[in-house]
This record gives structure tokens, sequence and C-alpha cells, in this order.
């Protein structure tokens, strides 16, 4: 299984932060009830405190300025690499199939050899990727910007679109574009174009042990 965002991603981070902030503010606000003795901080700790949380706040900043701008080159790029919905009646030939689950919050991505990769459809340059998607909880949305495709899924509904994969290999966002509870902000994968001498190479090594 591979997981493309990380176990400690920056959403993770930002959320572990925000936990162990508001432990520790409860765990403060206990002892300013329970001690007999009022407590005064020095300022050199009230500034520091808050120079950890406009740190944090730049920290944020960043991290959503980043997916905003990854997001807008993906749109503004000047081939686009969608042909829309499945239509199997045309009897279109794919390259690579993924079944998606999405669920609260991410995605899960079963390719045509039933192997599960969580957050990651692993591709090559130029392939006819079909996606079934599907969603085992609430409403869904799978974005892809590169692709300029969004398709939004019910909960007891399948949605089925395909694109053309970039020929430039890399890491694509995809996003869930409805919003799906209090961890919607993380619901992010990748599509991953790996380079086409990346398996020759493998192979290589493989009859050299």
């Amino acid at each position: 299984m591979e997981n493309a965002l990380g176990i400690w991603g920056p959403q993770a981070i930002m959320m572990a932060i925000t936990a162990s902030f508001t432990v520790l503010g409860l765990v403060m606000l206990f002892a300013a009830i329970l001690m007999k003795r009022r407590w005064k901080p020095s300022y050199a700790f009230e500034f520091g405190f808050i120079a950890v949380m406009l740190g944090l706040v730049w920290y944020a900043d960043k991290l959503s300025v980043g997916t905003y701008s990854a997001y807008q080159a993906n749109l503004e790029e000047g081939t686009k690499k969608v042909s829309g919905n499945y239509d199997p009646e045309k009897g279109q030939v794919f390259d690579r199939e993924f079944t998606v689950i999405a669920f609260q919050w991410g995605f899960a991505f079963i390719n045509e050899d039933n192997e599960i990769s969580r957050n990651a459809a692993i591709v090559k340059p130029g392939q006819k990727v079909l996606f079934k998607i599907v969603s085992n909880d609430v409403i869904h949305g799978f974005n892809i910007p590169v692709a300029q495709i969004t398709a939004e899924i019910d909960p007891d509904a399948r949605r089925e679109v395909w694109i053309k994969a970039p020929d430039e290999p890399g890491k694509y966002l995809i996003q869930c574009v409805n919003y799906c509870g209090v961890g919607h902000a993380q619901m992010k994968a990748w599509l991953v174009v790996e380079k086409n001498e990346d398996t020759a190479s493998l192979i290589t090594d493989g009859e050299k042990a």
C-alpha cells in the first residue's frame, strides 16, 4: 500500500498541533481553576506564545497558497487532458483502470490486479486512464485540475470518467471539492505519472541481481 501524502503530511501536522494546543489549553484552564494562587506568566512567555501563534498562521497560509498555486498552474496548462464521461457504447480501450473508493477523508485506488494504493494513482505518460468512482459514506467530489475534470459522487452511485495522463512525469493533484466534514481540507491524493524508463530500469536491476 502506498500513501502518497505520507503519514505526517502538512495537514496532519497542522491537525496534530491544533489538537496539542487544545489539550494544553484545557490543562491550563483546569490548573487555573484549581490553583490557590494566581499564576502570572512573564512577558517573555507571553511574547513567545504570540510568536508561536503567528508562526502557525504563517505556516497554514503558506500551505494554502502552495495548494492554490499548484491548482491554478494545472488549470492554466494549454492542453486539456480529459475526454469526459465514459461511454461504454463507444468501446474505448484503456491502458489503466482504477476503482476509486472515496471516504472520509481520503481516496483508495484499486488497480486491475486488485492492488490497493491509498491516495495515489500511478500511471505512465499519455495513458488513457479510467476511474470508476464510488463513495462509501457521504457525497464526495473527485477533481483533477490538470485534466480539468470534476465529478460528484453520491453514496449509492458510481461515476465513470476517464482522462489522458499528462505527458510530463510528476505528481498531479487530486482532491475532493464537495465539503464532506471536518477533514475535508486534507482529502487529497496524487495522480503520479512515472517515467516510462522506470519500468525498464527495474527489470535491468532485477537481472543484475
